[in-house]
């Protein structure tokens, strides 16, 4: 390889938000063992990457300071590491990187061989780099842990989706309806048509009195609710709407929900709260992006910027409300 550098963009102390990103001109990374390193087409952010910069993952996250952050990328393979199988180079794929060291705002990134999938054709970099987190938390969530067969098959069940309009909900209203589902959904009152365009039965506004009160306009009790807004509802709010053994599964568990969690696992309660942590699963990310080459599922994206322009990237994550998915491309 000619160049020895590459741009990158890096934040050396916690906190500054967008100020905090420099770019910065830092060596390429020379994959290791069972690691490929990948010309990185394009990469999406996600509500992690921001909250590791805030600190909120310290003393675990990041391994070190600078730090490159994002995880979710595409791109092309330009090199291979010892021991790697499955891929060479000139191969187009997804990848998950790790929090710990990040990667992904940067011209290359490695990756380890188990956390790479394929990427066909037809599945752009934007496509694919949305997928990572935010489309794994939404497959895990409806197949691991709702027991959801995204072929149709299996019993009728009730499911809510909280933050439909957001980058996990957007794919999990999507995934759900695959499945024999009836999906209520909620959502801020200019995503309504949208999230009812992607196969929600019934959409709910989230400021609404009956939105607030999560409240199935059908009258149904719900056996699973896939929360994924940001904003924390109480436990109080979910018991009345679940069905006889319903679940909440939580993918934005915070204190008080993993204190709900263990207090009905005390109880014996049949009603239950469970935080889902997502597993870097390289067969649910090949699943999803087969999903997206058939025109099953698609990744909504927000809005497109340049390596160049990241922290303008940055600030629309955090100072708006964004539709989808908020892409890096170098």
């Amino acid at each position: 390889m000619v160049a020895k550098l590459m741009h990158a963009v890096q934040y050396k102390s916690y906190g500054g938000g967008p100020s905090g990103l420099k770019h910065v001109e830092i060596p390429i990374p020379t994959p290791k063992k069972d690691e490929v390193l990948l010309k990185v087409e394009a990469a999406s952010l996600n509500p992690g990457d921001f909250k590791i910069q805030k600190g909120m993952a310290r003393p675990f996250l990041p391994r070190k300071l600078p730090h490159t952050p994002v995880t979710d990328v595409a791109g092309e393979i330009v090199e291979v590491g010892q021991g790697v199988q499955k891929f060479k180079v000139g191969d187009k794929v997804v990848a998950l990187l790790t929090y710990s060291n990040g990667g992904g705002l940067a011209e290359f990134a490695a990756a380890k061989e188990k956390s790479v999938v394929s990427r066909p054709p037809e599945v752009s970099a934007a496509e694919g780099a949305g997928l990572p987190v935010a489309g794994l938390s939404a497959h895990q969530a409806l197949t691991k842990a709702a027991g959801i067969k995204l072929d149709g098959t299996g019993q009728l069940k009730n499911i809510l989706i909280t933050g439909a309009a957001g980058g996990v909900g957007l794919y999990a209203v999507q995934l759900a309806k695959l499945g024999n589902t009836h999906v209520t959904a909620t959502c801020g009152a200019r995503n309504l048509e949208l999230v009812k365009s992607l196969g929600a039965d019934e959409v709910l506004d989230y400021k609404t009195t009956e939105g607030e009160a999560l409240k199935s306009p059908s009258g149904r009790k719900y056996d699973f609710v896939i929360h994924s807004a940001s904003a924390a509802i109480p436990w109080s709010v979910f018991e009345p709407n679940l069905s006889a053994r319903g679940k909440v599964i939580d993918l934005t568990p915070g204190a008080s929900s993993l204190f709900t969690f263990l207090l009905k696992k005390i109880t014996f309660s049949d009603k239950r709260l469970v935080p889902l942590m997502i597993n870097a699963n390289a067969e649910n990310l090949d699943c999803l992006v087969q999903l997206v080459k058939e025109g099953k599922l698609k990744t909504l994206i927000d809005s497109n910027h340049s390596l160049s322009k990241a922290e303008d990237a940055w600030a629309k994550r955090i100072n708006s409300q964004c539709t989808g998915k908020i892409i890096v491309e170098p």
